[in-house]
């Protein structure tokens, strides 16, 4: 009898432990915790820690709360002027309200991704059909991403899903006319260096005309100027010459000193001898008379 009351006690104790246990509920910090009661969503647990449930009658199901990555598979794109592109891209995406996402997508990564894929593509198609071939590859630097993210707007709420980045791995041109448009991109951008080159030419001679005009205009009024100042100074000059031979007193003095630089300049050159006439002015200031 004792023994088997300790039998009896053990695997009561045992089915206690796995009643306890069937009740506990583990939540990660990267996970939601689903906690279902016939197969309905009885409630969410979000904050990482130990919780419990009804053994037996509810289950818990997991959700990823982190950030997750879904690689798009590469699809043909048509821009406005019907050039077709390969795009290859993918996206981040995560889930904000797994209520929502359990209800609609029944707790499906999978379904989720699929829902992604077709949303994506369709904005992605949309964007790209709405903008030129030479827009969508310089948009590659953000502004398509924005544009495609911006295109979907809040279609994701519904699912309890929020898109973070799209992002293009390769946005290229088939292969059989990938040289074709290269060859016509390189074309366009030789006529458009050659049209800022002939710019660059015609307002380089306009500037050059215009300074040699203004050159010109400078150098007349500044002999225009100089011939005004030479005048001048002849006009002082003879002035001066008029009012000092007009004095009897200063006329013998200046006649005197430009006596002598008449002899000055005669006396050029090694042979410093002057032969003069009795008759000649200088000849007068060396007799005094």
């Amino acid at each position: 009898m004792k023994i088997a009351k300790r039998i009896t006690l053990a695997v009561l104790i045992f089915v206690l432990l796995i009643i306890g246990a069937s009740g506990i509920v583990v939540t990660n910090e990267n996970e939601y915790s689903l906690v279902r009661q016939f197969g309905k969503v009885d409630h969410v647990v979000s904050d990482a820690g130990v919780s419990f449930k009804i053994p037996f009658i509810q289950s818990v199901d997991k959700l990823p709360k982190q950030t997750l990555l879904y690689d798009l598979a590469s699809s043909d794109v048509i821009t406005s002027d019907k050039k077709t592109m390969i795009c290859d891209s993918y996206i981040l995406w995560h889930i904000t309200d797994p209520l929502k996402f359990a209800q609609t997508l029944n707790s499906s990564i999978t379904n989720a991704e699929a829902r992604l894929n077709t949303i994506v593509y369709n904005s992605t198609k949309n964007v790209i059909s709405s903008t030129t071939q030479n827009d969508v590859i310089t948009g590659r630097d953000g502004a398509l991403s924005a544009a495609i993210i911006a295109n979907i707007g809040n279609s994701l709420d519904s699912y309890g899903i929020e898109l973070l980045a799209f992002e293009t791995k390769q946005l290229d041109l088939p292969g059989d006319n990938k040289a074709a448009v290269y060859e016509r991109m390189i074309s366009e951008r030789d006529n458009i260096a050659a049209t800022y080159t002939a710019e660059g030419s015609s307002e380089a001679q306009i500037i050059r005309n215009t300074t040699d005009k203004e050159v010109t205009v400078l150098l007349s009024e500044a002999e225009k100027n100089a011939e005004i100042l030479i005048a001048e100074g002849e006009a002082e000059y003879m002035r001066i010459l008029s009012e000092a031979y007009s004095d009897a007193s200063k006329q013998e003095f200046y006649t005197f000193v430009r006596s002598l630089d008449a002899l000055k300049v005669s006396m050029n050159g090694d042979n410093k001898t002057v032969i003069l006439s009795p008759d000649s002015p200088i000849a007068q200031i060396f007799y005094g008379r």
